[in-house]
């Protein structure tokens, strides 16, 4: 597992203890508003929204929340316009990072972006200047941590091939990850559903052609500019191509 990818497990496993509720569905809502503007209020015709408000019941999220969110996204209710925007530079080390936001306000948006970079040693890019080195995916989390019936790879893998636009499984930590071309992501989705199967996540996620592995300080000023993005009210997610190894992980994580 890349150091990128387990520090993320790290902090979702924490954030998941630690997070505070009014700022979990403050990005909730986002994303809830986001899909039903892009794909329509009926989340049995829009994958996306189905998703969404799933994750928002996870998070005990009112019914009366998600409601309003989705009629903001179809214009029923009035509302601030959300708009997805995504910034790329590099970090310390020469570490490549994309943050993906919703944002109702573009120019607050970019300039504190910029301020993370420059405060924390990276500089920010034009949009594509790192873009390139990572290829999009769809992802499905199959959590074992969290089930009460446990699933394995061979299960995966014969439902998995079983659907149009599935690539392939990887396993990290306590969980599988069944990876997907972008656009079938919802598809395979509901193929593992039909089966008796309901993932623990589904999003798009950006992995590296290649990673740029790093230690000492420049790993802890690159783990600390992570998370003030990971933490950003604005943020949807970020990505980055850094390597660290495991021993350096502990003790930046225990120091």
């Amino acid at each position: 597992m890349s150091g990128h990818n387990k520090w993320s497990t790290i902090k979702h496993k924490k954030g998941a203890a630690d997070a505070k509720r009014g700022k979990m569905f403050t990005k909730l809502i986002k994303e809830i508003t986001i899909a039903a503007r892009a794909g329509g209020g009926d989340p049995n015709g829009n994958p996306r929204l189905r998703t969404a408000i799933a994750a928002a019941k996870a998070s005990s999220m009112p019914k009366d929340n998600i409601e309003r969110a989705v009629k903001k996204g179809t214009g029923e209710l009035e509302g601030e316009s959300i708009e997805e925007i995504v910034y790329e530079g590099y970090g310390p080390g020469g570490v490549a990072m994309i943050l993906e936001l919703a944002t109702d306000n573009k120019n607050r948006t970019s300039a504190e972006v910029r301020h993370m970079f420059s405060k924390h040693g990276g500089n920010m890019g034009e949009n594509g200047c790192v873009g390139w080195m990572f290829d999009r995916k769809g992802a499905l989390t199959f959590n074992n941590e969290e089930r009460e019936e446990k699933v394995d790879e061979d299960q995966l893998m014969e439902i998995g091939l079983e659907a149009e636009g599935f690539l392939d499984i990887e396993e990290e930590e306590d969980q599988f990850v069944v990876y997907t071309e972008p656009t079938a992501l919802y598809a395979v989705r509901e193929v593992y559903i039909n089966a008796g199967l309901e993932a623990d996540d589904a999003k798009l996620v950006m992995i590296p052609q290649n990673t740029v592995k790093i230690e000492g300080k420049k790993a802890e000023q690159v783990l600390k500019l992570y998370d003030i993005m990971d933490e950003y009210d604005d943020t949807v997610a970020v990505w980055s191509n850094y390597e660290i190894d495991d021993e350096e992980l502990e003790r930046i994580m225990n120091s």
